[in-house]
């Protein structure tokens, strides 16, 4: 059986979501919409990302063509990431949810205190 992701949608809105709706992708783009950056480099910016996931989340990237990877001639020999330039337009429609999720995160955290209250029966607060 194939794995998941390589599977044709019929729907492109859900081949893409599929791909940037995981833990990291998103998070990923976004740091290398600053420019291309080496695998520790990023590892050390993008918060809990463990090495294993980062180095999944980048080749799963390469494999959608939104992320290059260049090996560097160094000794020992080190990878630099990129964006392409089909993932740019993307990333900045990315970085305007970035930024609705920076401004309305703590509205969010409202509403789910409010629902959750009122699913538990508290009296001081009702939908």
């Amino acid at each position: 059986m194939p794995p998941r992701d390589s599977v044709n949608h019929a729907c492109p809105v859900r081949d893409v979501l599929d791909r940037i709706g995981d833990a990291w992708s998103v998070l990923v783009m976004l740091e290398l919409r600053k420019g291309p950056c080496r695998f520790n480099a990023l590892r050390r910016v993008i918060d809990g990302v463990s090495q294993r996931m980062l180095s999944v989340t980048l080749r799963h990237l390469e494999r959608d063509g939104l992320v290059s990877r260049r090996v560097l001639p160094l000794a020992p020999p080190q990878v630099e990431y990129a964006l392409t330039p089909m993932a740019l337009g993307l990333v900045e429609r990315l970085a305007q949810l970035r930024d609705w999720a920076d401004t309305h995160q703590p509205l969010v955290r409202q509403a789910r205190d409010r629902y959750d209250a009122a699913l538990s029966g508290s009296p001081e607060i009702t939908r």
